[in-house]
């Protein structure tokens, strides 16, 4: 059981880890929140930004890390 948990946090802290990298490094990297099926509304007092191909993207992403990762 201790193992379990050891392992779990340890898993929780990587994925931090990599969301904590992800937005330092959101700028620099080209793609994220430009893809196509991103959709942006701007009017005049506001915009509205629904990153629907980039949370797909996101979901494939982490589906595959998590499946090697806590493949037993």
């Amino acid at each position: 059981m201790a193992n379990e948990i050891g392992r779990l946090m340890i898993i929780a802290g990587i994925f931090l880890v990599l969301i904590g990298a992800i937005i330092f490094f959101a700028d620099k990297i080209p793609f994220v929140g430009k893809l196509p099926g991103d959709i942006v509304v701007r009017r005049k007092s506001f915009t509205l930004y629904l990153p629907i191909a980039t949370c797909v993207l996101l979901s494939i992403l982490l589906t595959l890390l998590f499946r090697f990762i806590l493949r037993k």
